[in-house]
């Protein structure tokens, strides 16, 4: 089902794509359920295993639109502060000015500018990731997961995907050399994505 643009060899002057009447049923405008969706990010530490947290506050919306799905749209403001890891020190660190710099920085958001699907459910959004005062355009490859209406008459869709981004590119260069050598946090960081979104009433 598509969702955002289909593609067509055709000329854009006589292709004329049909309206998939379950696509145009989605179309609106829709808020992130942070109670039932996660945003969070894999990086290796020491060079030999993987740390993961998440950001337990967030917030955004998506429009959708059937008719012209090129015009859909996501937005996402994530709290830095609400970074959890597991472990309290580590989470105060990332915190601190050596990364995120939270007090002074305190959202990272994302603004999404195009969408385009890349066959079947799966689907690239691009737009700008803001992180402390450092923006730059992201990609994030997404897999529809479907639409269905919950126990308490919400519509709702859901996504899930991924992103690799170099950390060091929006600001965050502290590191540490380990005596065996290499480094004690990898560059390259996977950011990850579950959202489950309810329509906004009419």
């Amino acid at each position: 089902m598509g969702l955002f643009n289909r593609k067509s060899n055709e000329s854009t002057a006589t292709a004329i794509l049909p309206v998939d009447p379950a696509l145009t049923a989605l179309t609106g405008d829709y808020t992130i359920d942070p109670a039932h969706s996660s945003i969070g990010f894999t990086v290796r530490h020491a060079m030999v295993t993987n740390v993961r947290g998440t950001f337990a506050e967030h917030e955004g919306s998506l429009k959708l639109d059937g008719s012209d799905p090129g015009a859909s749209t996501a937005s996402i403001d994530v709290r830095i502060a609400s970074v959890d890891t597991g472990i309290g020190d580590r989470d105060g660190h990332l915190r601190g000015g050596d990364f995120f710099d939270a007090e002074q920085f305190p959202l990272m958001t994302f603004r999404s500018t195009t969408a385009e699907q890349l066959g079947g459910d799966k689907y690239r959004i691009t737009g700008d990731l803001t992180i402390k005062d450092v923006t730059k355009p992201l990609s994030i490859d997404l897999e529809f997961n479907g639409s269905a209406t919950d126990v308490y008459g919400n519509e709702r869709v859901g996504f899930e995907g991924s992103a690799e981004i170099l950390r060091s590119a929006w600001g965050l260069t502290w590191n540490a050399a380990l005596e065996t050598g290499g480094v004690m946090v990898s560059d390259k960081v996977k950011l990850n994505f579950d959202i489950s979104a309810i329509k906004n009433g009419g």
